[in-house]
């Protein structure tokens, strides 16, 4: 017996095809947007994190700018203070300064020079006088130039020939002299010592190095020379 299906079978497996693609599609849909929201919930959490990150990095920013600009005050109050303090070295080393130059100064006159004015500003010192010969002003000159070590840097300003009447009978050609020269601190000579010691010191390793270098030299030359005597002995 021959059985006939007269039921729309095609159309059934067409409904059911069609069911299952939808199905997968929805699932597809769904596993994505699953995926969507978890990428999107770690980038949330890593943004987040990152936020805070930066507020605490903003906060230590703020608070060591807070520190830097106290470190700065204290700074410009300690250039301030050292300032006033080499203030007050200094004017503690200037009240000498006066004795200094009238102590160099006596020493270093030559005879026939006589110091008519002296006037200080800072440390130059203006001197106005007589002397009975230019020679003489040369003199002091060179006196205070390398003789003196609280005086320094002579200049001679102006050198002019003059008449001084002894008696009404008796008138002697002088010459009258302007000079500046420089007075020093002690802080200053201090340095002075200090630069001379190093450029001593210096000196010293050079020529130690340099006799050295000479005796290792000479023991180099004198090598050959016992080598090449040593067979004339044999």
């Amino acid at each position: 017996m021959i059985l006939i299906n007269l039921l729309p079978h095609r159309e059934a497996a067409r409904k059911h095809r069609r069911e299952t693609f939808y199905a997968s599609l929805l699932g597809s849909a769904l596993a994505g947007v699953v995926v969507a929201g978890g990428i999107y919930v770690w980038y949330a959490a890593q943004i987040s994190d990152q936020q805070g990150k930066n507020l605490v990095l903003s906060t230590e920013i703020k608070r060591l700018e807070g520190q830097i600009k106290e470190i700065a005050t204290l700074q410009a109050e300690i250039a301030a203070l050292r300032a006033r303090q080499q203030a007050v070295e200094d004017l503690q080393a200037d009240r000498n300064m006066p004795v200094h130059l009238l102590n160099e100064l006596v020493k270093q006159l030559p005879d026939g020079v006589y110091v008519t004015s002296l006037k200080q500003d800072n440390q130059v010192v203006s001197i106005q006088g007589i002397a009975q010969s230019n020679e003489r002003v040369s003199e002091l000159l060179r006196n205070l130039g390398n003789n003196s070590p609280w005086l320094t840097k002579p200049d001679l300003i102006e050198i002019t020939a003059a008449t001084v009447a002894l008696t009404p009978r008796d008138q002697r050609r002088v010459s009258n002299f302007t000079m500046k020269v420089k007075l020093l601190r002690a802080s200053d000579l201090q340095k002075a010592a200090a630069s001379a010691s190093a450029a001593a010191g210096a000196s010293t390793n050079a020529s130690a190095s340099a006799s050295a270098k000479a005796s290792a030299a000479a023991g180099g030359a004198s090598a050959p020379a016992g080598t090449a005597s040593a067979p004339a002995k044999t």
